[in-house]
C-alpha cells in the first residue's frame, strides 16, 4: 500500500502482523511498517510485502503455536 501524502504524520514501528488464511489465524511477530499517527493504517515496503508473503505461502516451520478461541458476534 502506497504512503499517503502527508508521510510526516507516519512512525516507523514493529507491528503484530495477523491474517487469516486457509482457515488458520497466522501471526507473525516484529514485522516493520509505518503507521499513521492519526488513523492507524500501517504501510509496508514491497520488501516487507515480500518477505509476508514469503512466510505465508512458504510454509516455514512457525517460531511457536498458540490456540485462539473464535466466538460469534450475534447482535
Amino acid at each position: 500500500m502506497t504512503a499517503p501524502e502527508n508521510a510526516q504524520e507516519l512512525e516507523k514501528v514493529q507491528i503484530t502482523y495477523t491474517l487469516l488464511y486457509d482457515d488458520n489465524l497466522i501471526v507473525i511477530e516484529n514485522v516493520p511498517a509505518r503507521v499513521d499517527l492519526e488513523t492507524g493504517e500501517q504501510f509496508f515496503s514491497p520488501e516487507t510485502v515480500e518477505q509476508l508473503q514469503s512466510i505465508v505461502w512458504g510454509g516455514r516451520r512457525p517460531k511457536r503455536t498458540i490456540r485462539t478461541p473464535v466466538y460469534e458476534f450475534a447482535g
